[in-house]
């Protein structure tokens, strides 16, 4: 195996256009890993071999015609089944597939269909994507290939995608991110993962969570990866015409510290991991300033008052999908179904405090060019951890507690390796910058990842190096 798909994004592009390597044997690849590895790591729901094949021909036919659509032509993609994708079913994570409507591409998905990449099928997730675990009892749950020997949580809600990526069935993964779903799950897998700002990327053709907090995500193999993902899909980046963002070098950057919300619940070791880094990355040039942020404990305490997810989710379902209420799954149901207990005046004081907050945030942030702070507090569960509903509720904030004032107050975030705990599970370090700053924030995750090294370079490979 000539192992392409552990290339970075732009050299696998560039061997596409010269002829050193076409869609067709890099689909192979793709289709091959998946064989060696699905039975193990189980990150698909859908999967469909020959339509990735006719998708890879499509790719390389209009390559030989001197056509070529846009970066991610022939890129294997994977698609977290909240979205709906052409030529698969839907399930959202439900055990009944959605009505036909729901499978068409949006606006996302269709804008890398446009430019002929090839998408293999679709990843697990969360029902309704509503969970930071990644557990779902209505299909088996992904593995996370960082622990072999007990079967751990992958991360969710995007359970599937950073799953995808270590078996090298994708090459970039989709994923949906309400209060942390895709930057748990790249955490929890050792990968990088991208939230962008709400309204940035349209969530057209992505099943509702929340009207609120929506958003959808990328997570990819390295910060590279990561930076030629945002440049095929982002529509001001598609427009512009831009070549693909540089790294920025760390000497002087301005890193925010806060000693406050984010750390309250990190064990020591997880704890441990991110303060090495940021220290790196001191000693390497950049500058820490503190920065208190007591609006991050209140946006998650307003975010639970106004029960603002839970009542923008079950709205929707009452409204769209009301069959597929009764078959939730019980840990989803409970959230859910506080929204049955909130008042509208509770809902809608949240919503206006929290733009208060935000302003706060975003003001402070004007300090600093990025917030370092853990991206999950807690090593991933073993899934026998969580079988009691109770456990499963703890462990669930927690997995969640420090990437959902993010989607609270309305910022763009990033996360990285950072290193191992002491189980030898991946820790993320979490990035989080002002609203619409996606091209700053990239550039110094680049000058950042250059300093850390990529995850391979930083965490090894759970795999044996496949």
């Amino acid at each position: 195996m000539s192992n392409w798909m552990n290339r970075h994004l732009p050299e696998i592009a560039a061997a596409l256009r010269n002829g050193t390597l076409n869609a067709r044997d890099l689909t192979e690849e793709a289709i091959a890993r998946h064989e060696k590895w699905d039975a193990q790591l189980g990150a698909y729901k859908t999967w469909n071999a020959d339509y990735a094949r006719q998708q890879a021909a499509a790719a390389d036919e209009a390559f030989i015609a001197g056509q070529d659509h846009g970066p991610a032509q022939g890129i294997p993609f994977s698609v977290k089944d909240i979205y709906g994708a052409a030529g698969f079913p839907i399930f959202a994570g439900s055990p009944t597939a959605l009505p036909p409507e729901w499978e068409q591409d949006g606006t996302v998905v269709g804008s890398i269909r446009k430019q002929l990449a090839v998408v293999p099928g679709k990843t697990h997730t969360v029902e309704f994507a509503f969970g930071g675990v990644g557990t779902n009892p209505h299909w088996p749950t992904p593995r996370n290939p960082w622990d072999m020997e007990h079967h751990r949580a992958p991360g969710g809600s995007s359970s599937g995608a950073g799953v995808s990526l270590h078996e090298g069935s994708a090459a970039i993964a989709f994923g949906t991110d309400t209060g942390g779903s895709v930057r748990v799950p790249a955490s929890y897998t050792g990968n990088v993962g991208l939230k962008t700002t709400k309204g940035r990327w349209s969530t057209d053709g992505i099943t509702i969570l929340s009207t609120s907090f929506d958003t959808p995500g990328i997570l990819a193999k390295s910060m590279t990866d990561i930076a030629f993902g945002f440049s095929a899909i982002d529509p001001a980046a598609r427009v512009a015409g831009l070549p693909m963002i540089a790294p920025r070098d760390v000497t002087g950057l301005k890193i925010g510290i806060t000693r406050d919300y984010f750390w309250d619940y990190c064990q020591d070791d997880v704890g441990a991991v991110v303060e090495n880094a940021i220290d790196e990355l001191v000693t390497a040039g950049a500058a820490s300033l503190e920065l208190p942020l007591p609006e991050a404990a209140a946006s998650i305490q307003v975010w639970g008052e106004g029960a603002i997810v839970a009542s923008e989710g079950y709205a929707f379902l009452q409204s769209q999908l009301p069959a597929w209420i009764d078959s939730l799954d019980p840990n989803v149901r409970v959230r859910m179904e506080t929204a049955l207990k909130a008042k509208t005046l509770d809902y809608h004081g949240a919503l206006y405090r929290i733009q208060n907050l935000s302003a706060s945030v975003h003001a402070k942030l004007e300090a600093v060019d990025v917030l370092a702070v853990p991206t999950a507090p807690i090593t991933p569960p073993r899934l026998s951890d969580v079988e009691d509903p109770e456990e499963y509720k703890s462990k669930n904030l927690l997995s969640l507690s420090n990437t959902m004032p993010g989607n609270v107050l309305g910022i763009c975030a990033v996360t990285l390796p950072a290193g191992l705990d002491r189980a030898g599970m991946p820790v993320g370090l979490q990035l989080i910058a002002r609203p619409n700053r996606e091209e700053d924030l990239i550039a110094i995750a680049l000058g950042v990842e250059r300093v850390l090294g990529t995850p391979r370079d930083r965490l090894g490979s759970p795999l044996g190096g496949v």
